[in-house]
């Protein structure tokens, strides 16, 4: 058995809503990555399964190597239709804000979400949560919303409901949530919930190649490339920097999701400890942070790049130049020097 984590007032409160609406649209974040996917599509075949109408808006494309997941061609991009995706969100009677705390992290979407007339509900993971839901199941210390959303249906009494195709999804946002299992993964009740879904028929070894084996030639040229040339050691504080450009992108054909774990590979090296990753967007860079141990990335996201996130995965964004981004990062390292180096 598993803790009952979420309060059972919530649950209570989300089972009263869903049997009284049951036109529902699920949003997630913009630039959605693998829990936000996997929540919104583990959440979605349940919904429907029950016979609701529902309908999964995210604010913008989501990487090739998680469109393997069953639904996922029936998400709509909001980028790509956005009077479509008004309608349906002005029309839903309950709205699921998945993976996200605060509506600005859906970009366009936000102001939809917050005029809506629909009730709301928000299941995420990520600290401080602001107050626009009807219903807010936030628990930051849970490993990914794809386990809540797995925690909520249980909760709900629902498991033997749960189809395999729900089971995959939760299972690909958990997995990729923790880096396969790799971080923020301590607690042996992801390991209970797993044995749990694998009775639903998933196959793990296979959801991981789906995942982790299905990049292109030229996305591990770039990959070759980055570490090579675009990677700097700063061993004074145990900490690395890698980073690209527009045009380096553009060199290597590079699509949406290809830069996906860059972030994390300079922690392979020894004595590394905090990496930084900044990629060079439109109108912005955009930051990925990850360490090992109790370096806090969402506090030096905080400072130094207006983001947020978890202790050892954070993300930012940056309005100017990439040496400015990086002359930033460089004056900021020495303040958490006693972090760094133990």
């Amino acid at each position: 058995m598993i803790s009952k984590i979420i309060d059972s007032r919530k649950i209570s409160q989300v089972e009263d809503l869903l049997d009284k609406h049951d036109k529902i649209v699920i949003v997630t974040h913009v630039s959605p990555d693998g829990d936000a996917i996997g929540s919104s599509l583990g959440l979605y075949h349940y919904l429907n399964d029950l016979g609701n109408e529902v309908t999964v808006i995210v604010p913008n494309v989501f990487p090739d190597f998680l469109r393997w997941i069953k639904g996922a061609k029936d998400i709509l991009v909001y980028e790509k239709y956005p009077e479509y995706a008004q309608k349906l969100i002005e029309e839903a009677q309950l709205i699921f804000c998945l993976d996200f705390n605060i509506p600005k992290r859906t970009n366009n979407v936000g102001p939809l979400i917050e005029a809506a007339k629909a009730k709301k509900i928000m299941v995420d993971h990520h600290p401080e949560p602001s107050d626009f839901c009807d219903v807010t199941i936030s628990y930051p210390q849970i490993s990914s919303t794809s386990e809540l959303i797995f925690r909520l249906i249980c909760r709900m009494g629902d498991f033997e409901a749960m189809s395999k195709e729900c089971a995959e999804a939760i299972y690909t946002g958990m997995m990729t949530d923790t880096g396969a299992f790799t971080y923020n993964s301590n607690n042996a009740e992801i390991y209970y919930i797993i044995g749990e879904l694998l009775k639903k028929g998933i196959d793990k070894d296979q959801i991981y190649s789906n995942v982790y084996h299905n990049y292109s030639e030229d996305r591990y040229r770039m990959l070759g490339y980055t570490l090579s040339e675009k990677m700097k050691i700063y061993p004074e504080y145990n900490a690395a920097l890698i980073w690209l450009t527009k045009e380096e992108q553009a060199k290597y054909h590079a699509k949406k999701g290809d830069t996906e774990g860059f972030a994390n590979l300079p922690l392979n090296i020894s004595k590394i400890i905090f990496s930084v990753f900044l990629r060079e967007d439109n109108e912005m860079i955009k930051i990925s942070l990850r360490s090992q141990g109790d370096f806090p990335t969402n506090k030096f996201s905080a400072q130094c790049f207006n983001g947020g996130g978890h202790l050892n995965a954070s993300g930012g964004e940056f309005y100017g130049t990439l040496e400015d981004a990086i002359a930033i990062f460089e004056k900021t390292l020495p303040e958490y020097k006693d972090l760094l180096i133990k």
